[in-house]
């Protein structure tokens, strides 16, 4: 698979190329559609990178960030009841001073975590990104049209935090 560009500038995915025109996905919305290939610029971008631009990049950036369960409900919890001094994450949750400091560390790398006081301690809370992330997988998790009984793939969509599944989707 490849990443094509249209004379717009917006990245599709190619499915099957032939001589004239070339059957491409829109990342966003999994629409097929046949496009001529005048229209089209072949592009190095990976697929797989196109492909993950239909996520918000909110939730891509606590995706990548969090490893675990424990590291993305650290997050959540943040996000809920923050700001909190490192003393209370310590003893609130089951996690050991290095571990929480390296998660703490990772967060704050990644854009997730700002550093603040609390009660005169230091401590953490949660960016308008992580705030972001978490309310769209919340609502993601709350939509009953976002399970797909038959085993069906979900996208988020870009514009809201709907998640869909394309009628290609759905023959495959």
């Amino acid at each position: 698979m490849q990443t094509v560009r249209d004379d717009a500038g917006k990245r599709y995915l190619l499915v099957k190329r032939s001589g004239e025109s070339s059957r491409i996905r829109d990342p966003e919305t999994g629409e097929e559609r046949y496009r001529s290939n005048d229209e089209l610029t072949f592009e190095g971008v990976s697929p797989l990178v196109t492909a993950a631009d239909a996520v918000p990049d909110s939730v891509r950036r606590v995706l990548t960030a969090t490893h675990d369960d424990r590291s993305l409900g650290l997050l959540v919890e943040l996000a809920d009841r923050g700001p909190l001094s490192v003393a209370e994450l310590l003893d609130a949750y089951d996690l050991c001073e290095s571990d929480l400091h390296g998660l703490l560390g990772e967060f704050r790398a990644a854009g997730l975590l700002t550093e603040t006081r609390v009660h005169g301690e230091r401590g953490y809370d949660a960016t308008e990104t992580t705030r972001d992330a978490v309310s769209r997988l919340r609502a993601a998790a709350d939509d009953p049209e976002s399970t797909d009984d038959d085993g069906g793939r979900r996208r988020f969509d870009g514009e809201t935090t709907e998640a869909k599944t394309t009628e290609a989707e759905r023959e495959e």
